[in-house]
């Protein structure tokens, strides 16, 4: 990855997704640009000046000199940070997605010394498993052998998280602002994704060629992922009330983790990408990753920090 300089001419520097590149390669004729992506991750906005004493056009000029990343293909870092496009002009805030802090989804694992604090942990297998049902605190601990009887999984709520100004908590979110649809993007080789209740398991659309597995859910389709938060979940107490935002609620996703065959039955992807650490008196292989979700409405996107473990 790379900087181009824009001080001078405009560059226009653009790539072809994975998918591109191979359609393009087929040499069908199946080779159609329908959709491209804009992206700023590496603007500051903080650098808009509306005092600077040259006048109203200098006012961004630190912004519109700032050097831009040069295009990548690798699409697990590039394009953090979407552009899109609202026709709509009286809007004053915007949806987000964010991880519920209620008891069963809280990242920290308090049982640890120090504390593991802003991530899940995901058990690989069943002496993992075990043990970890032990611990006087099991917060932010995912049993990813049997999510079958899991008390604990990660949930994202969407809406409006404003408490000083706007609509208050009681009013609905607006029908275009509702996200019905969620990508979930998670490493393939690790694990794979469940719904709350662990007795349904999303197949991904697709796998590409880093090991990343996409998966598209959609409300009404997938009722064991996404529900209207207003509404209490069946078999469970979460709804509009015990949610962490402040404004008008939209849909909740929540979902578990079950690991992969090669993470429960071999330390192989331990040894190779991953480390160690201690809790109590025990030592565990680790790796770390992320899953990310992202609203196909909005275009919103959360990172959310997992901790795969195995007791040695």
């Amino acid at each position: 990855m790379a900087f181009l300089d824009n001080s001078g001419d405009i560059i226009l520097d653009a790539v072809l997704t994975d998918t591109g590149r191979l359609r393009l390669s087929r040499g069908d004729g199946s080779f159609r640009i329908a959709k491209f992506a804009l992206g700023d991750d590496e603007i500051d906005y903080g650098k808009y000046n509306p005092n600077n004493s040259s006048g109203s056009a200098y006012y961004d000029l630190d912004i519109l000199k700032t050097p831009v990343f040069e295009a990548f293909t690798n699409n697990t870092s590039n394009m953090q940070s979407k552009l899109l496009s609202i026709t709509r002009t009286n809007l004053l805030y915007l949806p987000i997605i964010k991880l519920s802090t209620e008891q069963a989804s809280t990242q920290t694992f308090a049982g640890g010394t120090p504390p593991i604090s802003n991530t899940f942990l995901v058990t690989v297998d069943e002496s993992t498993t075990a043990k970890v049902q032990t611990f006087a605190d099991t917060t932010g601990i995912i049993y990813g052998t049997t999510v079958q009887q899991a008390t604990q999984w990660i949930r994202l709520d969407q809406g409006l998280d404003n408490s000083n100004e706007g609509p208050s908590a009681a009013e609905p979110l607006d029908a275009d602002l509702l996200e019905t649809q969620y990508i979930v993007e998670m490493d393939n080789r690790f694990g794979m994704l469940y719904g709350r209740t662990g007795d349904v398991r999303a197949d991904p659309s697709f796998v590409d060629d880093d090991n990343v597995a996409s998966y598209f859910l959609a409300r009404g389709l997938n009722t064991n992922f996404i529900s209207t938060l207003e509404a209490n979940i069946p078999g469970s107490t979460v709804n509009e009330s015990n949610s962490s935002l402040a404004g008008p609620r939209g849909t909740s996703l929540q979902f578990q983790i079950k690991s992969s065959v090669n993470l429960s039955s071999t330390t192989n992807l331990f040894e190779r990408l991953g480390s160690t650490m201690t809790i109590g008196s025990d030592t565990y292989y680790t790796i770390d990753t992320t899953i990310r979700v992202t609203g196909a409405t909005t275009g919103y996107r959360v990172d959310v920090p997992v901790r795969y473990i195995k007791k040695q």
